[in-house]
Order: C-alpha cells, then structure tokens, then sequence
C-alpha cells in the first residue's frame, strides 16, 4: 500500500522550499505515530523531509481547505468529511498501517484509583457497558446522533454514520462496504488493555525521540497498565474476565515490519528511519 507519488511530492515540496506539511493531533500520540510510520514505511524521514504540524481535530478540514497543510492523520469524522465536502480523499485507514490496533485510552491516575477504589471500578464498569453498547449494530444510528450534538462532536450524522457501519467512501474511487477495519469498542477484545500494546507505544517513542534510548520499557508499561483492574470490572459486569494473556503477542505492520513485544530493541534495531534521543 504505498502512498501516491509520495516521496516524488515531499521531494518537490521541498525543492521549492514549501516543506511537505502533515497534521496531526497531538505530539508523540497516536496519529502523531500513526504518520510517523506511515511516512516513514514509504521511504519519507518524518524529522527531515517533512514538517509535522499539530492542529485540533475539529479544524483539520478547514486547514486543509486553506492550505495549511498537505496531509493529515485524525479519528473520525474528519476524514469522512473532508471526502463529503469533495477536499480530498483517504489515502489509508490506520486499520489498514496496522489491524485491530488500539485507540483511545480511559486513564485514571494512580494515586486517585488507590483512594477511590470502589469509584475506579465503577467508571470502569460503566465504559465498558457503554462500549459493549456502541458495538451493537441496533445502536449505530443512534450513537451517531447523539455524538452529532454540539456537546460532544459537533458533526453532522451524515459525517458520523457511515464509517461507524463500516461504509467508507475514500473519495478516489474506492468505496467499501462492510470494512474490516471498521472501528471497535469492545468486540474481538477491542477494550482490553494489552501491555503489548503500551510496549509498542513506547519503543515508537523512543524510536522518535520523545523517550530516551535507555526508557525501561517493560517497568514502564508494568507502571502504568492496570490490565487487573479491568478485569476485576468486567468480572463485576458479567463479561468474563478478557483474554488469557495480557500481551497479543506479535503484531505485523502493512509494510511486513514484525514487532515482538518481548524483544523491542530488535524492532528497533531493524528500522531504518528513526531518530533515537
């Protein structure tokens, strides 16, 4: 899946001296890693060749519209509107960079879910149902509407739905139905916390620069992951209590770049663009 003339386009932006411009949300986040990859899979130095900008999620169409940038990575529904106001189009969805990745995270710290045990787990209790919830197909539509509200999204339904159903129109020609890279909330353990995950999270940060070379990564993500506790929750809720282990072993990348939660500097190792702190 490599991306339309883009190291012709990057080239030529910066021959110019307009540098090749890509949007996302948030430094050293997801959609931030998401690019980083992507870019750097189709042979673009995201540090050297092109210059990362962070723009709200809400105001990536109308910076696209104006110019502002050449590309951008963000959740929905800016990417279904871009192609519904005929802006631009979808080049790949991150399901695509990577299936059945994770997403958001509920975080709560450390020293607030010790005080409030009984609190922690019902907040837990309560995304989990809510999630169990929005993955009901009877649901879409009106999960759709009431993300539309302006105290939430502030999108039209029309922007929301579609990609919710796993109907994506990429705005080049391609148009999907029944998507297997449709978002999830709770289905195929879309809602439970690996520490492979947080693994892969961290060792990209680290290959980025944001984290030292030398970040424990295994007594990071033993730090912060609290897979136990989301157990315990949906062990209160009647869901079972997740997958046998915490860690989904290895994951495969569109590029066939393989990472191992178990060794991460051989991932690393084995990257050619990266730029280490």
């Amino acid at each position: 899946m490599k991306a339309p003339n883009l190291i012709e386009t990057v080239d030529k932006k910066n021959k110019t001296g307009d540098k090749f411009k890509a949007a996302v949300t948030f430094p050293g986040g997801t959609h931030d890693l998401w690019m980083r990859y992507w870019m750097a899979a189709n042979g673009v130095d995201p540090n050297k060749n092109a210059d990362l900008v962070v723009i709200p999620p809400p105001q990536m169409v109308a910076n696209m519209q104006s110019g502002t940038m050449d590309v951008f990575c963000v959740g929905e529904p800016w990417n279904e509107r871009l192609v519904n106001k005929k802006l631009g189009y979808t080049i790949t969805q991150t399901g695509e960079i990577w299936k059945e990745h994770p997403e958001k995270a509920f975080t709560m710290r450390a020293d607030w879910v010790k005080k409030n045990p009984n609190a922690s787990l019902r907040l837990l209790m309560a995304v989990q149902q809510a999630q169990k919830w929005a993955d009901n197909p009877a649901n879409t539509k009106e999960l759709a509407e009431i993300l539309s509200e302006d105290k939430y999204i502030k999108a039209s339904v029309e922007d929301l739905l579609p990609r919710l159903q796993g109907t994506v129109d990429y705005g080049d020609g391609r148009k999907v139905t029944n998507s297997p890279f449709k978002m999830y909330f709770w289905n195929n353990n879309a809602s439970f916390p690996y520490k492979s995950h947080d693994a892969w999270f961290i060792t990209e940060n680290i290959r980025w620069g944001y984290l030292p070379k030398n970040t424990n990564t295994n007594a990071l993500v033993k730090q912060v992951n609290r897979a136990d506790l989301w157990r315990a929750a949906a062990k209160a809720n009647g869901y079972g209590t997740g997958p046998a282990s915490d860690s989904r072993g290895v994951e495969v990348f569109f590029d066939g770049v393989k990472f191992n939660p178990a060794n991460p500097q051989a991932y690393l190792n084995s990257l050619k663009i990266k730029a280490l702190k």
